[in-house]
């Protein structure tokens, strides 16, 4: 690949010339994890689309369960504001774990 002027481009995904690199994986790893970008340039972090959408709908459920939760103090009803404080901890319990699988993720798909 080259730019309009004639000069290749410093990243490419195909063959490469002396001095170019294809893409972040061809760096050493040295043990430590490395940020990859996609062909726009997007960072990408190794996690599964599991762990994403725990992530995303667990935060997005934690609102709803707050609401409920002092709906019910309000109304004083104590058996939603329970059911809705114990979903709410299995929640947080499950974002961190998402959270944490996301990180121990030493390689694969980026999602």
């Amino acid at each position: 690949m080259q730019l309009e002027h004639g000069t290749p481009l410093p990243l490419t995904l195909g063959n490469k010339q002396h001095g170019q690199m294809s893409r972040m994986s061809d760096l050493p790893d040295n043990g430590k994890w490395h940020e990859e970008g996609d062909a726009k340039g997007h960072p990408m972090v190794p996690a599964t689309p599991r762990d994403v959408v725990h992530i995303r709908v667990g935060s997005f459920m934690l609102v709803f369960l707050f609401a409920f939760a002092v709906l019910g103090i309000i109304a004083r009803a104590p058996v939603m504001t329970g059911v809705a404080i114990v979903l709410g901890i299995a929640t947080v319990v499950d974002i961190v774990l998402a959270v944490r699988r996301q990180k121990l993720r030493q390689n694969g798909e980026a999602g």
